[in-house]
């Protein structure tokens, strides 16, 4: 494993692990608010052991390095009951009978600590049903500090507390990030060329060149993954042409991963002009030179950007020697010159030595002030959350269940080298994903226990303690089938390069 891996794991593992933890601040905030008992809050799992704990008592703080796991306050009994199945009973330790320095005399204060497994954390709230299955309280009496006993809209804030947060948080992330460095879009009426469509487009009415004034009658000034979703569910769009305006109608077959296949259903048209040539290279050896248009490869048109990807990228999924270098058959377009064929040697990954003319369009950057900055971050953090919801029903399509990613996924968004504004950019977007994902009516996530909280204040009727056992059980195997789908996607991902 390269230095590459293990940036990119080490970000990812930092992101996560700060996500998860102001996910359960907002737990234990709550909680706290509602005089509810946080037995447990925990940075990073500790199976066995901790690296570090630490517990208020009596006014000062205690505190534990790499000590092994306090037992629970529970004897645990198992026994046969008349009906011949395996039953348990848990019976509370008489916490007068411990010594003095045992923290397990002091329920009342929360025990804070890290963990040494790196896969998020956890607030264990008294009381509560959870992953932990940590049923021995559940046997006993209810008390007034139990997560049980409080009322249903109390229970429902602190089960959404971990959400807002992680909202919140990214809301926050949003604004700094803009008010540090502005907001860049590309102006998507300002396209020097306009777009390039792919055959399906022109089939359903689009032309290379189309430049978009509206989307269902509103304009769009960036042109971006939002200007996608916004065409994608549209009933029509106007674009102008030769100095008219034309109103397409958009098929209802269209879907997001029309916009993001190979050849895509619209791209920035950006003619494939070479910039500049590297020294000594093959594109130099052969005489090609900067401002030369590059119109044909081996025999298929790539006079733009999109097709001459979409070309090297055909070569190198066909390439399955190994071969170090290849022989391209090349036309170019030179001005004042014409039509000139020739032939270049690149390397194994179709590389020539050239560098792309980018004059297509312009980027615009907006600054904002301190004040400016915060309502611009909201909007900003609003809008990729509804994108991400709206994105989420491709999930249940057969292209969507193929693209879903795991570990090795969100590992591969983050950058090669550390770049904080990219991190924490893409952190924010993680902590619209966690928040969503968490939202889900799912037993186990904190959606499914919404869902339970809002039918008892409807009904007036709470759930049992067995039902709810049972529910989170169901809800951890659908979780664990899913956690276990994505990351097969991404080893099958990683054969097929």
């Amino acid at each position: 494993m390269d230095g590459v891996f293990w940036i990119k794991a080490i970000q990812m593992v930092a992101s996560l692990s700060l996500l998860v933890i102001i996910h359960e601040f907002g737990h234990f905030l709550f909680s706290r608010l509602f005089h509810t008992r946080v037995e447990k809050f925990y940075a990073f799992f500790n199976p066995r052991f901790s690296i570090m704990r630490c517990k208020k008592i009596k006014g000062k703080w205690q505190f534990k390095f790499f000590a092994p796991n306090v037992p629970d306050s529970y004897d645990r009994q198992v026994f046969t009951n008349p009906e011949g199945k395996e039953a348990v009973i848990y019976t509370p330790i008489d916490l007068s009978k411990l010594p003095e320095d045992d923290w397990r005399c002091y329920p009342e204060s929360t025990e804070f600590g890290i963990g040494w497994l790196p896969l998020g954390g956890y607030c264990k709230i008294a009381g509560m049903i959870d992953e932990s299955m940590d049923s021995g309280s559940l046997q006993q009496e209810p008390q007034p500090w139990e997560f049980r006993t409080k009322n249903a809209w109390q229970r429902l804030l602190i089960m959404a507390g971990g959400v807002l947060f992680n909202v919140i948080f990214a809301f926050i992330l949003y604004s700094m990030l803009i008010l540090k460095n502005g907001e860049t879009y590309i102006p998507l009426q300002d396209l020097k060329y306009g777009l390039e469509f792919n055959e399906q487009a022109k089939q359903d009415g689009f032309a290379d060149g189309d430049i978009v004034l509206s989307v269902d009658g509103k304009t769009i000034k960036e042109y971006d993954a939002h200007f996608w979703r916004k065409v994608v569910s549209a009933e029509s769009v106007v674009v102008l042409r030769e100095g008219k305006e034309i109103t397409i109608p958009i098929p209802e077959t269209l879907t997001l991963f029309d916009f993001t296949s190979s050849y895509p259903y619209m791209s920035i048209y950006m003619p494939m002009v070479i910039d500049s040539v590297l020294p000594g290279g093959p594109a130099d050896l052969r005489g090609l030179r900067s401002g030369d248009l590059i119109v044909d490869i081996n025999g298929h048109n790539v006079n733009t950007w999109t097709k001459f990807q979409y070309q090297i990228d055909a070569m190198r999924q066909a390439e399955k020697d190994n071969i170090v270098s290849h022989k391209l058959d090349i036309t170019i377009d030179r001005p004042g010159e014409g039509l000139i064929n020739t032939h270049i040697v690149s390397d194994a990954n179709f590389r020539f030595g050239i560098v792309h003319r980018v004059d297509a369009y312009s980027i615009v950057t907006d600054k904002y002030n301190v004040f400016q900055c915060i309502p611009q971050g909201i909007r900003y953090g609003w809008r990729t959350l509804c994108g991400y919801v709206s994105d989420f029903r491709y999930v249940f399509t057969k292209e969507g269940a193929k693209n879903l990613g795991g570990f090795g996924s969100i590992g591969s968004i983050f950058p090669s080298s550390w770049d904080w504004t990219q991190f924490f950019t893409l952190t924010a977007l993680l902590s619209i994903v966690l928040a969503f994902m968490n939202i889900l009516p799912i037993p186990a996530l904190d959606g499914g226990y919404i869902l339970f909280l809002l039918f008892e204040i409807i009904t007036r009727r709470k759930p049992s303690d067995k039902f709810m056992e049972r529910a989170v059980s169901i809800g951890m195997v659908l979780m664990l089938a899913l956690l276990i789908w994505a990351n097969m996607n991404d080893v099958v991902r990683f054969f097929q390069r």
